[in-house]
């Protein structure tokens, strides 16, 4: 009979390898509704956004990196992409305005 630590580091890596194919088949599902077009479909398209955000943040969890490192990253990388005028926020403002909805719901909770 294994022991019980070898059982969670059994079914930690089972359960990493099942995120991992999780977001490859929803990254999949994407490039489906992509190449059907997003008319119609808008709740479909949303609905895979999040599922990738959403297995994203487990799989890090489960590969030990906590929540707030990930979020930490991204605003560091939002505020980068600001001040080295990343092409998308010089095309579109992407950048500040992702970054004026986190400030915002940051300050709700």
């Amino acid at each position: 009979m294994m022991p019980p630590e070898n059982i969670d580091i059994t079914r930690n890596i089972k359960t990493i390898e099942w995120l991992k194919s999780e977001l490859l088949m929803t990254v999949a599902s994407l490039y489906e509704i992509l190449v059907r077009g997003i008319k119609g479909s808008q709740d479909a398209l949303v609905d895979v956004l999040a599922n990738i955000v959403f297995v994203t943040y487990i799989l890090g969890k489960r590969l030990g990196v906590s929540y707030s490192r990930i979020d930490m990253r991204i605003e560091d990388k939002i505020k980068l992409g600001i001040l080295e005028k990343h092409k998308i926020e010089d095309w579109h403002g992407d950048l500040s305005s992702l970054k004026q909805y986190l400030d915002r719901n940051r300050n709700r909770s």
